[in-house]
């Protein structure tokens, strides 16, 4: 599957189309991705200029660590992107995506940070916190 993926909020303040299919969905277990999506983070990560914003205007930044922001929807509070400072790539939540997706989930990462109240048992990937995440 190569078509473009449209996504948005929940809504509708702010649209947009990726136009570079990832390789598929990485799941994020850190303590602010958490926080965030209120679960696991799931994303797709690809070049920032791919990206293209039929509706932002309820887009917004918070600087959630001293690398860091996170996009989402000041209206109706979806989160949507995670983009680290100079990196000329960023995370999409997954969920934010219009179904459907064709994607599939590739691995974790930061689980030394996940939550006690479940289990990842899907035989997929695992990354600590600490381990770089691969490419």
């Amino acid at each position: 599957m190569t078509a473009p993926l449209p996504g948005g909020c929940l809504c509708g303040g702010v649209r947009f189309l990726v136009t570079e299919r990832p390789m598929g969905v990485v799941n994020c277990h850190c303590g602010q991705c958490r926080r965030f999506h209120g679960h696991v983070g799931a994303y797709i990560t690809v070049p920032r200029e791919t990206v293209f914003f039929d509706a932002d205007a309820t887009l917004a930044w918070y600087r959630s660590s001293a690398k860091a922001e996170r996009g989402f929807c000041a209206r109706c509070g979806s989160s949507l992107f995670w983009k680290g400072d100079g990196n000329p790539l960023v995370d999409v939540a997954a969920g934010s995506l219009d179904q459907p997706t064709g994607l599939a989930t590739l691995r974790h990462i930061h689980v030394a940070g996940k939550a006690d109240y479940y289990a990842i048992e899907d035989g997929l990937e695992r990354f600590p916190a600490d381990a770089p995440e691969p490419p």
